[in-house]
């Protein structure tokens, strides 16, 4: 069974109190009374009403001063008030009625047909309320749900693009956003016109290394040496990326060569100082690394590539001269002279 639909019925005479219930039972309905318009707004406090039949000639407050107060209230200005008055006083009081907030009139004596049909179109419009009421309330849990399933997949898109750009093993940039930042930081030294730095490194005699203490601590010693070289970068801008197998490579934007040539040195200083044991290394006794350093202000003719190739040089160089070591190569492609020169 639906619950019954409240209705208030407000009358100072208890006839006419009666006389109304009893034409508007019905299952379907609980009838509320109210013997003055006191009691018709005290009852306001407790129930959801979907229409009031207020009479207008009642003691001390009567229908139209009810109505106003009904109407000032944000709780209770929704609600439908059909007056209830005698048919002598309708042209007197209809269109005080309605500035006062009715809906519609009866008059009295009640028209059972009527009253019955009035009732039921409000009747009507109370249940339709009440369910856009809950399909508002489904709609809105609903997208509030959405919203939580959207920002969810947002957070794991967000989670997938940045393992996408980390390497699986050292945890730093892996050579896709290496590749990314360094077209990103050349646009930008462009514009700026100002000095771009570029050290590739390399761990010297890795496979020595792992032929000696296995792949696990090799995999190990890359880590350490990632950690260290990421722990290097003091501005937000500066990246170390793993560059591929046991090279790396730091991009030092706004920097130029002879602050490259520092932060080569420290990092070479900074692994050996690690003293991770390498006792096939015909370097030193632990880990070093190699490394290459160029320097360019982008200009026209000049592309990323062309400043990789001036540090891969310059590691080449430093390999063959005995590692363990930094040499600075310049970036002078045919298109591009360096002003580090």
């Amino acid at each position: 069974m639906p619950t019954p639909i409240d209705i208030l019925i407000v009358d100072d005479r208890p006839e006419n109190l009666l006389t109304l219930e009893h034409l508007l039972e019905n299952p379907e309905l609980n009838i509320v009374r109210a013997g003055s318009g006191q009691e018709a707004l005290a009852s306001l406090l407790d129930h959801d009403f979907a229409l009031v039949l207020l009479d207008v000639q009642m003691p001390d407050m009567d229908g139209f001063e009810t109505a106003e107060l009904m109407r000032g209230n944000k709780r209770t200005r929704h609600i439908p008030i059909i007056f209830v008055t005698a048919s002598h006083t309708e042209h007197q009081h209809i269109f005080r009625g309605y500035d006062s907030g009715a809906v519609d009139y009866l008059f009295k004596p009640l028209d059972p047909q009527m009253l019955f049909c009035k009732v039921r179109i409000f009747l009507e419009i109370h249940r339709q309320r009440h369910a856009l009421q809950s399909k508002t309330r489904e709609l809105d849990a609903r997208i509030a749900e959405l919203n939580l399933l959207q920002a969810e997949l947002e957070e794991k898109n967000r989670q997938l693009q940045l393992l996408s750009s980390l390497d699986g093993l050292t945890g730093i940039p892996n050579r896709r956003q290496f590749d990314e930042m360094l077209n990103l930081e050349w646009n930008r030294m462009a514009r700026e016109k100002t000095p771009l730095s570029l050290i590739i490194l390399d761990v010297d005699h890795f496979k020595l290394f792992n032929d000696r203490y296995g792949h696990l601590a090799g995999d190990c010693c890359l880590c350490r040496v990632a950690s260290a070289l990421a722990g290097m970068m003091r501005r937000p801008a500066d990246m170390v990326a793993r560059y591929g197998g046991e090279e790396f490579a730091a991009i030092l934007p706004g920097t130029g060569a002879e602050g490259a040539q520092l932060v080569a040195e420290s990092m070479r200083r900074t692994v050996a100082e690690l003293a991770i044991e390498h006792l096939d290394s015909p370097v030193q006794s632990v880990v070093t690394v190699s490394l290459g350093v160029s320097t360019v202000i982008p200009i026209p003719g000049c592309i990323p590539a062309d400043l990789i190739q001036a540090a891969d040089q310059g590691l080449y160089q430093a390999k063959q001269e005995g590692r363990d070591r930094w040499i600075r190569t310049d970036c002078i492609p045919l298109s591009c002279k360096s002003p580090w020169n």
